[in-house]
C-alpha cells in the first residue's frame, strides 16, 4: 500500500513532458507572423485566428491530461477507501498509520499536478505578452475575452476546479477520521469549525488561491508580516515545528511587537513639547523620532543574527535596553539635557526585536497555524500604531515625586519603562525556549530536481517551461524577471549568508516593490513625525488634539485591510491596486501643500487622511506581491525578506526624520511644504518605475 502511494517514477514524469504548452513552438509561430505581418497587412486576421486555434489546441492539451491526472488519483482513492473500511474494522494502529501517509501522498502529487498547471498559466501568460509585443496589436485582450465566459471554453476549465475540490475533500475527511489512529474519529461534516491539522491540505488550497487569484482577510493580512512562505515541510520539519511550538511564548512575542509601536508612536504628539522645554526648536522632534529609527537599522541585524541560535535571550535582552532607554528618555527633563534624550531613544531603537518576532513564527509555529500568527503579528502591530498616540493623550498632568518630574512630556518614558520591565518579568519566567537544533538540509532527488518560477517548485518536472538560459539570453524580448528568479532545486535549500547575496537575488520588479515600500514610509513619517508641529503652527492644537487625531489614523489600519483583503484584491489585480495606490498617495501629497489660499483644518485632515489610508494599502498590497515574487532562499536565515523590508522601511523613517529636522533651518513658515517636496519626487519616481515593471509583477 504504502508503495503504491509512492508510485511517482521517473517514467510518469517523462510522460509528463509532453503535456506542457509548446512554448518553443509558439515562439517559433510569433516569429514567423510578425515577418507574415511586415509582408502583408491582410494577414493580422489570420494571425489572429491561427494563432488562436493553436494556443486552443495547446490548452486543451492541458486540460485533457489534468482531467486523465484527476481520473487517476480518484482511482487511488476509491482503493485507499476499501482498504480504509477493512483496517477500520481490524483497529491496527500501525496499518492505519501507514493509510494515513498513503492519503497524504495522493495530496502531494495532486499539489504537483497544481504545480504543473501553474507552471503552464505561467506559460501561456508569457507567450500572450510576447505576441503582443512581437506583433503590435493586443491580442490577449481579445483571447482572454472570447474565452474566459464562454461555457466550452479550455481555458475556463482549468480555473473550475471541480475535480481538484472533491479529491481534496476526500483526502480531508479521511485524514480526519484517521487522526491520532484511535477509534475516535470526528466528521469534518459535524464540526465545520475544526481546523485542519495537515499541513498537505494548507498547501493544496493556497495552490488552488494562487490559480485562481483568491484571497481572504486572513492570508491577505497575514502576508503583511512578510513571513515567506516555503516549499511543503518534510515531516521532520514540521514534526520540529510542532516540538517548539508553545502558545504562551507566541502570544508574548506577539506583546512584544505590540509594546514596541506603542513605544514607537507614543512620543509622537509630544515630541516637538519636550524639544522646545529643553530649549531646541520643535524641529528637533524629526530628530527625537528617527534616532530610534537610525538604531533599528543596525539592530534589526544583530538581533535576526541572535535569532539563529535563541529566542527568549534576544528578547530578554530587548526589554532591557528598552527599559534603559525609555528611562533616559523620561530622566533627560530634568537633567535638562538634549543629549541624554537622544540617547534614550538610540537605546530604544537598538531594543528593536522585530527581526526575533517573525523568526520565531517562522520556526517554532506550526505551518496550519502560521498565517494566522503572522496576521497576529501584523494586528499587533497596528493596534499599538493606534495605542500609542491614545495612551499619549490620556497623560496630561504634572506633578512631581522625590524630586522627579511627571509630566505628559516624561510620562511617556515612564510608562513604557514600567511595561517593560512587566513584559521582562512575564519573558523570564513563562518563556519557553525552544530546541534550536540544526535542521540539515534536505535535497530534493535528482530525479526529481527542476527549476523554479516565481518562487514555486515544479516538484519532479524536468521539462523546461520556458526557455533555458542561453536560449533568453538570444531572444532580446524574453522576460528578465523571470529568467532572474530561477533557481536550482539544490540552491533553494540554502539561506542566504550575506546582504550581498541577499540583493543579487532580488529582480528589477523586487527592487521596485521596495522602492515603493521605502516611498511609502517615507510619507507615512513625514505625516506622522511632522504632525504636532504643523498642527501647532497652523492651528493651536493641543498635544490631546494631535494624540486623538494620530489615534484615528491609526485604528483605519485594520478596517482598511479588511476591505482590500476580502473585496478589492479578489475584484481586481493587486498591479492595479498597487499603481491605484501610489496616484492616490500622490494625490494627497499634493493636496498637503501650502500655497496661495490660507491653509485650513479641512484641507490638512482630508489630505492626511487620503494619504495615509492610500498607503496603507500600497503597503498591503505591496508587502503582499513580495511575498510571491521574492526568492524562496529569503524565507529564512539571517538575511530574510522579511529583514530587507524592516531595513528599507526603517531607512525611509531615517531620512524622513533627517529631513524634518533640516528643513527646519528655512523656518516654521516653509517647513510644511520643504518637507513635502522630496516625497512627491520619490512618489512620482516610484510610479515611474512601477509603469516600467507593472507586467513584470506577477
Amino acid at each position: 500500500m504504502v508503495a503504491f502511494g509512492k508510485r511517482l517514477k521517473e517514467t510518469q514524469i517523462q510522460e509528463w513532458q509532453g503535456y506542457y504548452i509548446n512554448y518553443k513552438l509558439m515562439k517559433k509561430k510569433v516569429k514567423n507572423y510578425v515577418q507574415q505581418i511586415e509582408v502583408s497587412e491582410q494577414s493580422r486576421e489570420y494571425v489572429l485566428k491561427d494563432f488562436s486555434r493553436i494556443l486552443d489546441k495547446q490548452i486543451e492539451k492541458i486540460v485533457l491530461f489534468l482531467l486523465e491526472q484527476q481520473g487517476e488519483l480518484a482511482s487511488r482513492l476509491f482503493i485507499l477507501g476499501q482498504e480504509h473500511d477493512v483496517l477500520v474494522q481490524q483497529q491496527d494502529g500501525s496499518k492505519l498509520s501507514e493509510l494515513q501517509q498513503s492519503y497524504r501522498d495522493v495530496g502531494r502529487e495532486l499539489l504537483q499536478l497544481l504545480f504543473f498547471v501553474e507552471m503552464n498559466a505561467i506559460g501561456v501568460r508569457k507567450i500572450l505578452k510576447k505576441f503582443d509585443k512581437r506583433c503590435g496589436y493586443k491580442f490577449t485582450n481579445y483571447y482572454v475575452k472570447t474565452r474566459a465566459n464562454h461555457p466550452y471554453s479550455q481555458l475556463r476549465q482549468i480555473f473550475k476546479h471541480v475535480g481538484v475540490s472533491a479529491v481534496v475533500g476526500t483526502i480531508s475527511r479521511n485524514l480526519a477520521d484517521l487522526q491520532d489512529n484511535k477509534g475516535n474519529y470526528t466528521s469534518i461534516y459535524d464540526h465545520p469549525g475544526l481546523p485542519l491539522q495537515d499541513p498537505i491540505i494548507g498547501s493544496i488550497n493556497q495552490a488552488v488561491d494562487r490559480l485562481t487569484n483568491s484571497t481572504d482577510f486572513l492570508h491577505y493580512l497575514g502576508k503583511h508580516a512578510l513571513i515567506l512562505p516555503e516549499e511543503l515541510p518534510t515531516p521532520s520539519e514540521d514534526h520540529a515545528a510542532n516540538e517548539r511550538y508553545h502558545l504562551m511564548s507566541l502570544l508574548l512575542n506577539l506583546a512584544n511587537a505590540f509594546l514596541y509601536m506603542v513605544n514607537t508612536y507614543i512620543i509622537v504628539p509630544t515630541a516637538d513639547d519636550y524639544s522646545m522645554s529643553l530649549g531646541a526648536a520643535a524641529t528637533l522632534c524629526g530628530a527625537v523620532i528617527g534616532s530610534m529609527a537610525v538604531a533599528q537599522v543596525f539592530s534589526s541585524v544583530y538581533f535576526s543574527a541572535w535569532s539563529n541560535k535563541s529566542y527568549m535571550k534576544p528578547l530578554i535582552f530587548s526589554s532591557i535596553v528598552l527599559l534603559v532607554g525609555n528611562t533616559l528618555y523620561a530622566l533627560a527633563y530634568d537633567f535638562n539635557s538634549i543629549c541624554l534624550l537622544l540617547v534614550g531613544r538610540l537605546f530604544c531603537g537598538l531594543g528593536s526585536a522585530r527581526a526575533v518576532n517573525r523568526r520565531y513564527i517562522t520556526d517554532c509555529v506550526p505551518l496550519h497555524l502560521r498565517m494566522k500568527a503572522s496576521a497576529g503579528f501584523v494586528s499587533a502591530s497596528a493596534l499599538g500604531m493606534a495605542c500609542g498616540p491614545a495612551v499619549a493623550c490620556l497623560l496630561q498632568t504634572n506633578f512631581k515625586f522625590l524630586n522627579i518630574t511627571f509630566n505628559q512630556d516624561t510620562l511617556p518614558g515612564w510608562i513604557m519603562a514600567l511595561a517593560w520591565f512587566i513584559y521582562l518579568l512575564c519573558v523570564w519566567t513563562t518563556f519557553r525556549e525552544p530546541p534550536m537544533e540544526e535542521i540539515e538540509d534536505v535535497l530534493l532527488p535528482k530525479s526529481n530536481s527542476g527549476k523554479i518560477e516565481n518562487g514555486f517548485v515544479q516538484k519532479g518536472i524536468t521539462q523546461p517551461l520556458l526557455l533555458s538560459e542561453e536560449e533568453t539570453k538570444q531572444d532580446e524580448d524574453e522576460d528578465q524577471d523571470c529568467d532572474n528568479s530561477e533557481e536550482s532545486a539544490e540552491e533553494i535549500q540554502k539561506s542566504v549568508t550575506s546582504i550581498v547575496s541577499a540583493y543579487k537575488l532580488l529582480t528589477p520588479s523586487v527592487k521596485v516593490q521596495l522602492l515603493i515600500y521605502f516611498m511609502l514610509k517615507y510619507a507615512m513619517e513625514i505625516l506622522l513625525a511632522e504632525s504636532s508641529v504643523v498642527t501647532t503652527y497652523y492651528f493651536i492644537w493641543s498635544t490631546s488634539n494631535v494624540a486623538v487625531f494620530l489615534a484615528f489614523l491609526g485604528l483605519t489600519v485594520l478596517p482598511v485591510n479588511i476591505v482590500v483583503g476580502s473585496y478589492l484584491s479578489n475584484i481586481f489585480e493587486e498591479r492595479q491596486v498597487l499603481l491605484a495606490s501610489e496616484i492616490l498617495v500622490c494625490l494627497g501629497i499634493v493636496l498637503s501643500f501650502h500655497v496661495i489660499i490660507p491653509y485650513s483644518v479641512p484641507q490638512y485632515v482630508c489630505s492626511a487622511l487620503i494619504t495615509f489610508v492610500a498607503a496603507e494599502v500600497l503597503e498591503g498590497v505591496n508587502l503582499n506581491l513580495l511575498s510571491r515574487v521574492m526568492s524562496s532562499r529569503l524565507s529564512k536565515g539571517t538575511y530574510n525578506g522579511g529583514l530587507l523590508s524592516t531595513e528599507a522601511g526603517t531607512l525611509a523613517r531615517v531620512f524622513a526624520d533627517s529631513t524634518i529636522t533640516l528643513a527646519g533651518y528655512w523656518g516654521m513658515s516653509r517647513l510644511l511644504n520643504v518637507t513635502l517636496l522630496p516625497s512627491l519626487f520619490i512618489c512620482i519616481f516610484s510610479i515611474i518605475a512601477t509603469c516600467f515593471t507593472y507586467n513584470s509583477m506577477y
